[in-house]
């Protein structure tokens, strides 16, 4: 089997345009859920499924996020002595344990093409986690890829089942249950018609990928929308040695829209996740 997990790539690139105005200056991905932006939730995710190298795909307008990953001495000097210190020690201390990486995506060509972006941080046969960050789970999802990783050595995706007319909204897969919410892929689709779909179990953003989906997305047609789909080059790991989908336990949050951002919000702070 091939080396374990030890990195994670976090595409950041797009524009947020649902959140417009509040995105015309400040990246998605730096949103708050209470008192901490996105990012630093899917950050906390990989510490603590023992990643701690992570390549961020950005974009332009995005250094805000290179700023939050950074120390801030000014800051620091300020609240030094003070009673708000620990306030951001509490975040700090976990940060620092990160070895953080940027690299850029100059157009926006699809989740395919931004990880193809990465490429260049993840040495030869090694997989590697990915992570959208406004997808916000309640669960350590990523700790449990990891370990069914370790399990079947293929490319493991994060399945969740939708209702059947939100299919045209997400990756949708075909499979074979092999135990209790794993499941063999057979087929997938990148947001087929309601009416086409072969199930209700949409790919959400956690993945982990063997290395070679490289040369699969290198030699891919552009897809659906004119980008390069993830989907297509998973698509032909399946025929090679397979891609296994996991349905997560707890609960996700597209905070890529307004309601599951506000649904999110409510769910962190009423249990205390922040």
């Amino acid at each position: 089997m091939e080396k374990s997990v030890k990195k994670c790539l976090f595409p950041a690139a797009g524009y947020g345009t649902r959140f417009l105005p509040a995105t015309k200056a400040m990246p998605k991905e730096m949103l708050p859920i209470v008192n901490k932006p996105l990012i630093q939730y899917g950050a906390e995710e990989t510490l603590n499924a023992g990643i701690e190298q992570i390549g961020i795909i950005t974009g332009r307008g995005k250094q805000a996020i290179e700023n939050h990953f950074d120390k801030n001495y000014e800051l620091e000097d300020q609240l030094r002595g003070t009673n708000k210190e620990d306030l951001l020690e509490k975040g700090e201390n976990k940060l620092n344990k990160l070895s953080v990486v940027y690299t850029r995506q100059k157009e926006m060509k699809g989740l395919g093409d931004a990880v193809l972006q990465g490429k260049f941080l993840i040495s030869e046969g090694e997989p590697f986690a990915v992570l959208l960050a406004d997808d916000l789970c309640s669960d350590d999802v990523l700790s449990d890829l990891v370990n069914l990783y370790e399990k079947y050595g293929c490319s493991i995706v994060a399945l969740e089942e939708v209702s059947p007319e939100n299919t045209d909204k997400y990756g949708i897969i075909k499979g074979k249950e092999l135990e209790n919410g794993i499941y063999s892929i057979e087929d997938m689709i990148e947001k087929p018609d309601p009416s086409s779909a072969p199930s209700n179990l949409a790919i959400i953003g956690r993945y982990i990928l063997t290395q070679d989906i490289f040369s699969k997305l290198e030699n891919i047609p552009l897809g659906k929308g004119n980008e390069l789909q993830l989907t297509d080059a998973l698509l032909k790991q399946i025929s090679d040695k397979g891609v296994i989908g996991y349905k997560f336990k707890g609960k996700r949050f597209d905070c890529g829209s307004i309601s599951g951002y506000i649904q999110a919000q409510n769910y962190f702070y009423e249990n205390n996740l922040y």
